[in-house]
């Protein structure tokens, strides 16, 4: 393949924002795109995928480059690792393809290098999971994850919007166990889509869509979605109850709130109220309401890595055990707002126990009047993302 500079240096120059300026890789992106109005869609996919493909090898493409902030040489390894020939360009002057490769083969002996996480974080999956488990989903990690999609029934149904698909040339299959739910068979970009301007689905990863499922909502129900963020889940929920009964949907955040507030009107979803959650006063309001609470809390994020190559380089011990402090001091305080015989679903985005049944296991010696019901844990070796469910009940 042709290579063309400018695209080269856009994938160099976006290293560089990510891993020397500390911005994420879609943000640093999304700014990238913005003014490039004039790349064709092969250009964008060309830069997006040289970007994730080297977060997500940047231990090993660093080592291979011998430095950690030579970005052009980090992205000429790349090409030299995806067979792509290197043009006669000063900046490739002291690249050894050779060399390069004959050193990854070396490397494959120290798989915290070779499949790139930190030290610390492999360590630590060890401990959480047990070599064996965590070096499958370590690997399974680092393969990119499908884009998946959520029909929104408010809007559409599955077989329409899979015949309207069809006629624009976007293939879909279809995903077992999740009957509102496709895989794109060819990785593309919706967001421009008219069919999601409209509504008719929204973007959500496929154990992202179990969580609604997993909370089993009815239909005259008040749902309180507590720590609901941009409010994919809520949205789903909304259009599991085909807009009756109520949800609440709550954060810490009022941007995000106000995000939700966008994305409920493009999908029809009605039933949401937003509640900014402003202290201990915003729970006391709604206490022993909810027939449901979901808390989706923070997490390490470990489960989207393959969404987020770049966490493995911007988590840290200390910011996983503050997150756990925050994890337990929601559930403790949010729990106030299940009613006498409601449910309570806590989940993460995390793989690690932890952060899941262990904290349900401490949040349980110290809260009688729940008891566990059941849980559902999705590895990303399963092929999506990494998500863990329980749901508790209130006794009456």
């Amino acid at each position: 393949m042709k290579l063309y500079k400018n695209l080269v240096n856009a994938i160099a120059e976006t290293l560089r924002e990510i891993f020397t300026n500390n911005r994420y890789a879609d943000k640093a992106l999304e700014k990238l795109f913005k003014s490039n109005p004039k790349w064709g869609s092969r250009d964008r996919r060309f830069v997006a995928e040289g970007v994730y493909d080297i977060v997500r090898n940047y231990r090993l493409y660093s080592e291979l480059a011998e430095s950690q902030k030579n970005f052009w040489f980090i992205t000429a390894v790349w090409l030299v690792d995806k067979n792509i020939e290197l043009p006669d360009w000063q900046e490739f002057k002291h690249v050894n393809a050779d060399f390069i490769l004959k050193t990854k083969e070396k490397l494959k002996s120290d798989i915290a290098v070779a499949e790139s996480y930190p030290d610390w974080l492999w360590e630590l999956g060890v401990r959480e999971l047990g070599v064996q488990v965590w070096q499958k989903e370590a690997i399974a990690m680092n393969k990119p994850t499908p884009v998946v999609i959520r029909v929104n029934t408010l809007k559409t149904t599955p077989e329409k919007l899979r015949q309207t698909f069809k006629e624009q040339n976007i293939e879909l299959k279809e995903i077992e166990g999740l009957k509102n739910a496709f895989e794109l068979v060819k990785r593309e970009n919706l967001f421009q889509n008219k069919l999601f301007k409209e509504g008719w689905f929204e973007i959500q990863d496929a154990g992202s869509q179990r969580i609604g499922e997993f909370v089993s909502p009815g239909a005259n129900e008040l749902i309180i979605d507590a720590c609901a963020g941009a409010g994919g889940k809520s949205l789903h929920l909304a259009a599991l109850m085909n807009n009756k009964g109520k949800i609440i949907s709550m954060d810490v955040e009022a941007w995000k709130l106000e995000e939700l507030k966008k994305r409920a009107r493009r999908a029809g979803a009605f039933n949401i109220e937003t509640r900014l959650i402003e202290g201990s006063k915003t729970i006391k309001t709604l206490e022993k309401r909810a027939d449901k609470l979901l808390l989706d809390v923070p997490c390490s994020g470990t489960g989207v890595i393959k969404r987020n190559p770049d966490s493995k380089w911007k988590l840290s011990n200390e910011v996983i055990e503050k997150t756990k402090a925050l994890q337990q001091t929601i559930l403790s305080d949010y729990s106030a707002m299940v009613k006498p015989g409601g449910n309570l679903v806590y989940s993460t985005c995390s793989i690690f126990p932890s952060e899941n049944r262990k904290q349900v296991d401490t949040f349980l010696s110290s809260n009688s009047q729940f008891k566990f019901v059941r849980e559902q844990m999705l590895m990303p070796s399963e092929g999506y993302d990494g998500f863990y469910m329980c749901e508790l009940e209130r006794e009456l």
